[in-house]
């Protein structure tokens, strides 16, 4: 492509977030079958040509709406874990933002499939996919080694701990967000509380 061709391209293509505000709306209302490249494109005034230009692929367009989209959920997160009260009610708020609302969540939805791709992916996209999951740990860790040294919590190992809660929360959360028949988040929320009961109560 020619130089000024480049620039025209740049001048005329919407914000990069309008392009992921513009996927997770999509994956929202139709789910990951229904967003293309070409209707992606239409609903932001580009060819699926130019968005490609940009993202390089479906793969990181739907990696950088993962990104964003966490970005929200960490900032939310972070809100959450900085507010009064004992390290156990916002325990609580953690594994409220940390399950799914409903089946076919779009952040989850979205999620699953980076995730499923992943296997395909190169080191940077996994270490962008570890950064995700590595600010959710380190949370959580820190929430937990707090609530041990104000004597909330059983003296645990955070991060251990931390590890097997989070494998515990992600198995649950993938129920919810599949869809699979027999639990209701309200059923999972009940499972992961007493769970926390048995092995935190002092």
């Amino acid at each position: 492509m020619a130089a000024g061709g480049v620039r025209a391209v740049r001048k005329n293509a919407p914000p990069r977030e309008d392009v992921l505000v513009a996927a997770m709306a999509t994956i929202a209302e139709r789910g990951l079958e229904g967003l293309t490249m070409a209707g992606l494109g239409r609903q932001v005034g580009m060819s699926s040509g130019h968005l490609l230009y940009y993202f390089g692929s479906k793969d990181e367009l739907l990696l950088q709406t993962l990104e964003w989209s966490e970005a929200a959920l960490g900032a939310k997160r972070r809100a959450l874990l900085s507010r009064r009260g004992t390290a156990a009610e916002r325990l609580r708020a953690y594994v409220d933002l940390y399950v799914p609302e409903e089946a076919r969540d779009p952040h989850w939805t979205l999620w699953l499939e980076v995730w499923n791709r992943s296997q395909n992916a190169g080191p940077q996209e996994r270490e962008r996919q570890a950064a995700i999951e590595g600010a959710w740990h380190r949370d959580l860790v820190a929430l937990l080694a707090e609530g041990v040294s104000r004597g909330e919590f059983r003296p645990v190992d955070p991060d251990r701990f931390g590890a097997r809660l989070r494998a515990l929360l992600d198995g649950f959360s993938i129920q919810v967000a599949v869809g699979l028949p027999g639990l209701s988040r309200e059923d999972i929320l009940d499972h992961v509380r007493e769970f926390l009961s048995d092995a935190l109560t002092p």
